[in-house]
């Protein structure tokens, strides 16, 4: 290895990839959807707070669409009112790299933060299913949390196998679903789809905090999952 190559190794043990959803429209309802803030601001000011460096991308660059409810005054913690007073990375989330040209080598892991706008966006996006099948070859974590567990759907392993096939993974439940009563407008039930495809799911209770890892994968269940989620992935880099 000459050393522009160790140089650029190291440097990527300490880059995060963050990826999130460019999909703005809840069905057919005429409301708004995208990522969740806190989803966003936990694990961001974790990588950050722990000294990584965190590039954002999402399926069409630019401006991430923010699901609107996440940010009604119920919802807020203390990473949202910090990214609120937090000019420079407003400013940095406003211009996102478009995740086509984004290089799994570049990072030591990836990170997706949930709302409901993966469901329709990354669910079947091929660059994000290429990038976590080359993060899962290159031995690099891939975390998780809330609706983002359905990018894992459509990834197979080295041997053709859905990648959750028989992997303790989280996500949303359907109980959350119908609690926000969203369970007939989601084009798919995300607990549902992991069983189909074999996952051995888990869950805590509704709307409490809860992280599985297995193998490079760690999954969280919900929006207060993300911190965690994001602390298990600094535990696995450091």
């Amino acid at each position: 290895m000459n050393t522009t190559d160790a140089n650029q190794a190291q440097q990527s043990n300490t880059h995060v990839l963050m990826v999130l959803t460019s999909h703005d429209k809840l069905g057919d309802t005429g409301e708004k959807t995208g990522f969740w803030l806190e989803e966003f601001a936990a694990p961001y000011y974790q990588l950050i707070d722990a000294g990584f460096t965190v590039t954002l991308a999402s399926v069409l660059g630019g401006q991430p669409p923010l699901d609107p409810k996440s940010a009604e005054a119920d919802f807020q913690t203390d990473a949202t009112r910090r990214f609120e007073q937090d000019t420079k990375s407003q400013q940095i989330l406003a211009t996102t790299t478009k995740l086509n040209l984004v290089n799994a080598n570049d990072y030591a892991a990836v990170f997706y933060p949930g709302g409901h706008g993966p469901l329709w966006d990354l669910t079947h996006n091929q660059d994000s299913i290429s990038l976590i099948s080359t993060f899962i070859q290159q031995n690099k974590p891939v975390a998780v949390v809330c609706h983002a567990t359905a990018v894992l759907l459509n990834v197979k392993d080295s041997d053709g196998n859905a990648l959750v096939k028989g992997k303790k993974i989280a996500g949303f439940t359907n109980s959350e679903e119908q609690a926000v009563q969203l369970t007939d407008i989601v084009p798919f039930l995300l607990e549902d789809e992991l069983i189909k495809q074999g996952a051995s799911y888990q869950k805590g209770d509704d709307w409490s905090s809860f992280v599985v890892e297995d193998g490079n994968i760690i999954s969280g269940q919900n929006p207060a999952s993300s911190a965690e989620a994001a602390t298990r992935l600094i535990k696995r880099l450091s």
